[in-house]
C-alpha cells in the first residue's frame, strides 16, 4: 500500500475507489443500452425491421468503450504497482551523492565544489562564484575541457563559510559560446513519491525528481 509522503492519503484507496467507479458507469451504461435495444426490437414495426448491420455496429461501440475503460482500469493498476516497485528499488540510493541542475555551490571543510555539462568541446571555461545578490567573488578558469560533464572546486574563505554561494558558467570555444548547465551536487538522504512520480529527498532539504538527475556519483 503506498503512501503519498507530500499528502499522506493512501493512493491505492483512492486508485481502487476511481477503479471502481469507472466500471459501475460502464456496467450501468451496457445495461442501459440493452434495455433500450430489447424495447426497439419488442416494438419495431414488422413491415420496416430494424437494420441488422445498424444493430450490429451499435453493440460493437458499446463493446469497445467498455473494453477500453476497462483497460484504462487495468493500466492505471500496473502504473501505481510500477511506482511502488520503483520506490523500493531507488532506497538503495540512500547516501549516493547526485548531480542534478542547479547553481548552489556545495560547501564542506572550506572547500565549495560544483559541475557543469558542456555541449561541446570548449578551449575555456569560467566559473564565476558569485554571493546571493549577484555578486562576484572570484573566477575559475578551466582549459581545453571535452564535451560533457566536469567537476571543479574552490577553496571558500574564512569569511564566507556557511553562506549561501551560487556559481554561473560561461563556456566558449574560438571565441564562440558553447551550451553550457551549471550542476550542483548532493546527498540522498530518503526516497518518496511525489505527483505520482519518484522523487530523492536532499540533505539539504530540498526534493527532487528522479528524472531531473543528471548523474549518479
Amino acid at each position: 500500500m503506498a503512501v503519498d509522503s507530500a499528502t499522506g492519503t493512501n493512493s491505492t484507496s483512492k486508485t481502487s475507489s476511481t477503479n471502481g467507479l469507472n466500471s459501475t458507469s460502464s456496467s450501468e451504461a451496457s445495461d442501459r443500452f440493452l434495455k433500450l435495444l430489447v424495447t426497439q426490437m419488442q416494438n419495431q414495426d414488422p413491415l420496416n425491421p430494424l437494420d441488422n448491420a445498424q444493430v450490429t455496429s451499435q453493440m460493437a461501440q458499446i463493446s469497445t468503450v467498455t473494453g477500453l475503460e476497462t483497460l484504462n482500469s487495468t493500466v492505471s493498476g500496473l502504473n501505481s504497482q510500477f511506482l511502488q516497485l520503483q520506490t523500493m528499488q531507488g532506497a538503495a540510493l540512500v547516501g549516493h551523492e547526485v548531480a542534478f541542475e542547479g547553481n548552489s555551490l556545495k560547501q564542506s571543510a572550506g572547500s565549495g565544489s560544483g559541475g557543469f555539462e558542456i555541449s561541446s568541446a570548449a578551449d575555456e571555461v569560467k566559473i564565476e562564484i558569485q554571493t546571493a545578490d549577484g555578486a562576484t567573488l572570484d573566477t575559475v578558469t578551466l582549459k581545453n575541457l571535452d564535451a560533457g560533464r566536469h567537476d571543479f572546486n574552490w577553496d571558500v574563505p574564512t569569511s564566507r563559510e556557511g553562506t549561501a554561494l551560487t556559481f554561473k558558467v560561461t563556456a566558449t570555444a574560438k571565441g564562440n559560446a558553447v551550451d553550457s548547465m551549471p550542476l550542483q551536487t548532493d546527498k540522498i538522504t530518503a526516497v518518496s513519491t511525489f505527483n505520482n512520480t519518484m522523487a530523492l529527498e536532499l540533505s539539504n532539504g530540498d526534493r527532487v525528481a528522479y528524472d531531473a538527475v543528471w548523474a549518479f556519483l
